[in-house]
């Protein structure tokens, strides 16, 4: 089987049971495991985000919305020297990847047609689901269920320590600084299972943004500062070039030094299986050295 995939979450997905061989082109936001980084690129951003700031982002993707245009393109060219039996996309979120209206239309171009599948996970368990979808249709069905059962029992670990534990903490997950958006879909989930509370999302809920005032009413204990697509010393210059500095600094998590910076773009934002490692990460936020392995992964905002 020769597969596409429009999707870091799919590209690790794909590695993972064992069929990085088969993946003949990626988009260009898969750099992970390294040998992704080797694999033809399939998608083009049309602009460059890594030397501007959140706030300059944000204006830069709402203004192209307002004219409609798209923020990523399929390299059709190289989609039809890949001739993939398989696709692997999504219809989430525009701003985390190709369109999947754009991904149908390619694909429907080649003259074989391939088979597209959309990973649209709202939760650690439709995650786990998609794995197992995966491994069904590239033919490796053993191989998803052992790698699922692995992860479902890491799973399983952090939510029996969180039950014995004698505290719940509140929590607010934070996808974007400048505006502040509130990080939606599994992570609220993510620390409900960790045994917090999520004070500003609801599982399964889409990300939204949010007022200082309304981050502020919510009075978190702990605050994970992770912006989509941005590691953890990427997050802290962000952070640290805000504006309104002072007022982040006033939040109960922050003033306590429980407010954490991570590496969203590996953990957080890409709905694959190390998601199950940004769980990990939030049990240690809330319960310091449960999870040592884990610690090494987050940085401390220390103000």
């Amino acid at each position: 089987m020769r597969i596409c995939s429009f999707l870091p979450s799919g590209t690790e997905i794909v590695f993972a049971l064992g069929l990085g061989d088969s993946l003949c082109a990626v988009s260009h936001e898969c750099d992970y495991p390294a040998a992704a980084l080797e694999k033809p690129k399939i998608v083009r951003s049309k602009f460059d985000a890594n030397d501007l700031s959140s706030q300059e982002i944000d204006r830069i993707v709402t203004e192209m919305y307002r004219r409609g245009e798209r923020i990523y393109e399929v390299d059709e060219d190289v989609l039809h020297d890949a001739a993939p039996d398989l696709v692997i996309t999504q219809e989430l979120c525009d701003v985390c990847a190709v369109s999947y209206e754009d991904v149908r239309h390619a694909a429907s171009r080649l003259p074989y047609p391939p088979n597209v599948i959309s990973l649209d996970p709202a939760s650690l368990p439709d995650m786990l689901d998609d794995i197992r979808m995966v491994g069904d249709l590239c033919g490796v069905p053993d191989a998803a269920a052992a790698f699922v059962s692995e992860l479902r029992g890491r799973i399983n670990a952090v939510q029996t320590r969180a039950l014995a534990a004698e505290d719940t903490l509140r929590v607010a997950c934070i996808e974007w600084l400048d505006p502040p958006i509130v990080a939606g879909h599994w992570i609220p989930q993510m620390v409900e299972i960790a045994g917090g509370v999520d004070t500003l999302a609801k599982p399964g809920a889409p990300s939204r943004r949010i007022t200082m005032d309304e981050l502020a009413a919510s009075q978190p204990d702990v605050l994970a500062l992770m912006p989509c697509g941005m590691d953890a010393a990427r997050a802290r210059e962000e952070f640290e070039r805000l504006d309104n500095l002072h007022e982040w600094r006033k939040l109960p998590a922050v003033a306590n030094g429980r407010a954490y910076f991570v590496d969203s773009g590996s953990y957080f934002s890409r709905s694959g299986p190390r998601l199950v490692d940004g769980l990990e990460q939030i049990a240690e936020m809330l319960r310091p050295g449960e999870f040592p392995g884990a610690a090494a992964e987050i940085v401390r905002a220390d103000y």
